[in-house]
């Protein structure tokens, strides 16, 4: 993956009355990172708490327990080793006024998979806590209770795959291990590598994010709310079935990355870490600013250096222990400002700066992005931003915060807003802009629709566009008008995202299909049913049926992705609203499309300035669910005047190739 940016975040004139304001950034940044690494030397040095707390097996055999709980009174360790009970041998002891606790256990003391808890006491009061550092959580599937385990395998996972080398744009194949088998029931990591991997590098795909990595209580959270950070869920598996899923996905030449929620926690208390140690205020704000009324849920501290330690720590963590290759950082726009941009249209450049910008949140994101270039170089930071916000893309010696990418969060805003207007009042110019608007000095992630939009309450794209009639005339030989417009835009829509994607493309998985209906994970309100947690694979392989039309164009689109593709921008050719035509350049591929609902044009013409081209593409392709009014393969070659003339059907989309 290239590293080149288009431009420097001070190239940008708008920004001259706040280069003080990135200054202050840059130096912030600097000056956290120094006071940091005093001690420890680095950044990378100083993100090791994972190594000092929680528990550990020692070189010799025995245990030993390290805790950061400021305001507790006592400490101890009680579980399946020692009936539950509170005792002195499990008592830890405080070593520092900072708050850390430690216990040292002999080697017969506890072993591999006792399960365990802390009993935390404070003035006033005690509580049940699962560790804060805890890579082990398991459920009771009786009581629903969860609890920490011990876990320390006799052998260490062997790795047999390097990471993929980077190169070229990023194609995001973003997926939810949970729900990805067909069967009603919560898949596995195992499952995943078998069944799912496969069919994404088939598809073309080059990136797996993974979404609900982290414990999170409650499935219907997506695994947005997070209880313990470095524990991942034990719902799919455990950590070793995780890392065979990783491993195997590296040596089919995919990365993998993973949703990383830093923006937020789930408020539980026994199974999470608010009121950890009997106050609300160890990882979180004081007071009201602690929560989150809109996600109900707890705010992190990020001016609060122990927190800084605790999340950083978090990261090399992920990176190093199971070799992921970056993360997706949820929820970036809630950190970035005091009101958590609700609500907001952010239509200036004040909005980026100022009281309304929490800096701290600021300070803390350049240091994560900073540790991660650090400790593994190749490493991939995505910001979920809808902000828009100056200089999150941009280097941190710039007064930037150093992501890789963001995602383009306006683009499936984009779609599912031309699904409320008429087709044949579609603005073609206003279609290009939106698609192809984003700051010259960062790089973006473009995609039709994510997981977001079809959660409870939304539909995805093509059910949005098709309805009951999904249900009825999905089979390729129904006729329905209503079906051949929603498969027609539904092929569009992602070509002329892929095709004007400033450096990457995200798919949410079974969308490359037309996944029917929405996303719903098992609750009260629908009886518990894993109906609409799931993905219907045999709707893609059934040969009669327009879904798998639909994931053979998907995957033909991906195949014309090359490596230089992030470095050269697609060029404009055309935008006609009243032929509702697009046409644009990208290296030597020519994307005509035309969004006409009724109308067909016969030598419809572009100004190329001379060439001779192949027709390598068409959305109406027979075996992608056309009409096959184009004949493929065809050759073209443009006038003397540098014109080029096509027949270009209503609702299709062509791609040349330059033969020069």
């Amino acid at each position: 993956m290239s590293k080149v940016r288009a431009a420097r975040l001070r190239d940008d004139g708008w920004l001259t009355p706040f280069f003080p304001a990135l200054d202050r950034r840059r130096e912030q940044a600097e000056a956290l990172t120094k006071r940091l690494a005093k001690d420890s030397g680095s950044l990378a040095a100083f993100a090791q708490g994972h190594k000092h707390f929680g528990l550990h097996r020692e070189a010799d055999g025995t245990w030993c327990f390290r805790d950061w709980a400021p305001n507790a009174t006592g400490v101890c360790l009680m579980g399946s080793f020692n009936d539950w009970k509170e005792s002195a041998a499990y008592e830890a002891k405080r070593t520092s006024n900072s708050g850390e606790w430690e216990l040292k256990l002999p080697a017969d003391a506890m072993r591999h998979g006792d399960l365990f808890r802390l009993r935390i006491r404070w003035e006033g009061g005690q509580g049940d806590r699962l560790p804060a550092w805890g890579r082990r959580v398991v459920q009771d599937e009786v009581t629903k209770a969860f609890d920490a385990q011990v876990w320390v395998p006799e052998q260490p996972f062997a790795w047999k795959n390097s990471a993929p080398t980077s190169h070229g744009p990023l194609l995001i194949y973003e997926a939810h291990a949970g729900m990805a088998q067909e069967e009603p029931k919560t898949g596995t990591w195992d499952e995943f590598r078998q069944n799912i991997l496969p069919r994404i590098k088939q598809a073309g795909y080059n990136t797996v994010q993974l979404m609900a990595v982290q414990e999170h209580p409650y499935y219907g959270s997506f695994g947005y709310h997070v209880s313990s950070f470095f524990a991942p869920s034990s719902r799919f598996g455990t950590p070793e079935e995780l890392k065979e899923m990783i491993d195997e996905a590296h040596g089919m030449g995919l990365r993998v990355i993973m949703d990383l929620v830093h923006s937020h926690a789930v408020k539980n208390e026994v199974e999470g870490i608010s009121r950890y140690d009997g106050t609300l205020h160890q990882f979180f704000h004081a007071g009201d600013r602690g929560n989150h009324h809109a996600w109900d849920s707890r705010c992190f501290d990020y001016a609060r250096p122990e927190v800084v330690h605790f999340l950083l720590s978090n990261i090399r963590y992920w990176l190093e222990e199971f070799h992921f290759d970056g993360f997706r950082f949820d929820g970036v726009t809630s950190m970035l400002y005091h009101d958590h941009g609700l609500g907001s249209l952010f239509t200036s450049y004040d909005d980026y700066f100022g009281g309304r910008v929490d800096e701290d949140a600021v300070t803390y994101l350049t240091l994560a992005t900073t540790l991660m270039h650090e400790v593994a170089p190749g490493s991939i930071a995505i910001a979920e931003d809808v902000s828009g916000m100056a200089g999150l893309a941009a280097s941190p010696e710039e007064g930037g915060m150093g992501f890789d990418f963001r995602l383009s969060m306006g683009v499936p805003d984009t779609w599912f807003k031309l699904t409320d207007i008429r087709d044949e009042d579609w603005n073609m110019a206003w279609l290009w802009h939106e698609l192809t608007n984003h700051r010259a000095d960062e790089r973006v992630i473009s995609y039709v629709e994510s997981h977001d939009q079809a959660l409870v309450g939304g539909k995805s794209f093509i059910f949005t566009l098709i309805d009951a009639d999904m249900y009825w005339n999905m089979h390729a030989t129904s006729l329905s008008m209503i079906v051949d417009r929603g498969v027609a835009l539904h092929k569009l829509a992602r070509m002329t995202t892929l095709g004007t994607a400033g450096h990457g493309y995200l798919n949410f998985m079974g969308n490359e299909f037309g996944h029917p209906e929405w996303v719903d994970f098992p609750r009260e309100g629908n009886g518990w049913s894993f109906d609409k947690a799931r993905r219907k694979w045999s709707l893609r392989d059934n040969p009669g049926l327009r879904f798998k039309h639909l994931a053979d164009f998907d995957e033909g689109m991906l195949s014309l992705v090359s490596d230089e593709w992030s470095e050269q921008p697609p060029v404009l050719i055309k935008a006609d609203d009243g032929d509702k035509v697009l046409a644009w350049k990208r290296a030597d591929l020519v994307f005509l499309v035309s969004f006409h609902p009724v109308q067909s044009f016969e030598g419809y013409g572009f100004q190329l300035n001379g060439g001779v081209y192949d027709l390598v593409m068409s959305s109406d392709e027979p075996k992608f669910g056309g009409f096959a009014r184009v004949p493929i393969p065809q050759r073209y070659e443009c006038d003397a005047e540098g014109w080029l003339r096509v027949y270009l059907p209503s609702r299709t989309a062509i791609v040349l190739r330059s033969r020069s």
